[in-house]
């Protein structure tokens, strides 16, 4: 029984390796002409429930400070700044959504949304955060995997 466990856990481990080893870093994101971004950030498919909890937290995406969501429409301050994301899985695709997560101002050069996966080119408040992108790869991930669940009916 104990070289089962191990065995798992080793197998785990090469994994999880694997995962990691796949993972774009900020600075190797490859963007197309016209911003977005066709290969997975993190090598992994993004999980929808984990992208709305990104989404909606105020610490990470607040997306919902700049955009209308009426899939969330229990939560408070929907803002008006950007556009409302009703129906946008229906007008994007997944590769459209990474790019404009990932960097919006690679396809809206004027957009006031920040860039969510860059770790250079900016100026951070708090020192702690230097150097250090707003979203991990994964989250840039379960967020396009959220987005794409916001079809028109």
């Amino acid at each position: 029984m104990k070289n089962h466990v191990l065995g798992a856990v080793a197998a785990l481990a090469v994994s999880s390796t694997a995962v990691t080893a796949a993972e774009v870093s900020p600075s190797d994101v490859a963007f197309d002409e016209y911003g977005a971004v066709m290969a997975s950030l993190s090598g992994a498919d993004g999980d929808p429930a984990n992208g709305a909890k990104v989404f909606a937290n105020r610490k990470l995406g607040n997306c919902l400070a700049c955009h209308e969501n009426s899939d969330m429409s229990e939560a408070p301050f929907h803002g008006e700044v950007g556009p409302s994301l009703d129906g946008v899985g229906s007008r994007w695709e997944v590769g459209e959504l990474r790019g404009i997560v990932t960097n919006s101002k690679k396809t809206f050069p004027d957009t006031m949304m920040p860039a969510f996966y860059i770790d250079g080119g900016y100026e951070r408040p708090l020192e702690k955060f230097a150097g250090k992108s707003i979203l991990s790869a994964q989250d840039v991930e379960d967020v396009v995997a959220y987005l794409l669940t916001l079809k028109d009916e």
